[in-house]
């Protein structure tokens, strides 16, 4: 979607919403730099997201002038939570909402192991029949699937964090 900057006011706005503001100019589908000379506007471009740590998100904040005088999208990183105060004037700080939110993606990820723990053991379960001899490797395995609950990176698990299959 590409933005464009009027010169004189600084306001920003799609190429959609300036054909809107420009009802009776006709309008070539691609704008040129002739295009916007008449319009009074110049082009934003597009430029690279900031990474965000833990508890930060990105948010679009405008648009800024490089060092080559171009207008170019600016973002900010900014913290997820803040301090809050609800209605009964209970206040729930900043740490305590970073861990309530760590909880619930702590508990989302539990559950997605238990799930692959669960497809995985039930594709090996027809060797735990009585009438099949299972292997020691196999049996390792199936207990090392059982015990993935307790690996001391759970519930992040990495790859080489599960057992491999014998």
């Amino acid at each position: 979607m590409s933005e464009y900057r009027n010169r004189t006011t600084g306001e920003v706005k799609t190429q959609g919403e300036w054909r809107k503001a420009f009802p009776n100019t006709s309008l070539p589908k691609t704008w040129k730099a002739a295009t916007l000379e008449s319009l009074n506007l110049d082009a934003v471009l597009l430029s690279p997201k900031p990474t965000a740590g833990t508890f930060e998100s990105v948010r679009r904040s405008g648009v800024v002038q490089d060092a080559n005088g171009n207008w170019v999208e600016n973002y900010e990183v900014v913290p997820m939570f803040s301090d809050t105060t609800d209605e009964e004037g209970v206040t729930t700080t900043k740490s305590e909402h970073e861990a309530a939110y760590q909880a619930e993606l702590d508990e989302r990820a539990a559950s997605t192991v238990r799930t692959q723990r669960d497809k995985l053991l039930s594709e090996t379960d027809w060797m735990a029949l009585s009438d099949v001899t299972m292997t020691t490797e196999m049996e390792a395995y199936r207990q090392a699937l059982r015990d993935i609950t307790s690996h001391e990176n759970f519930p992040n698990l990495s790859e080489e964090d599960w057992p491999v299959k014998p």
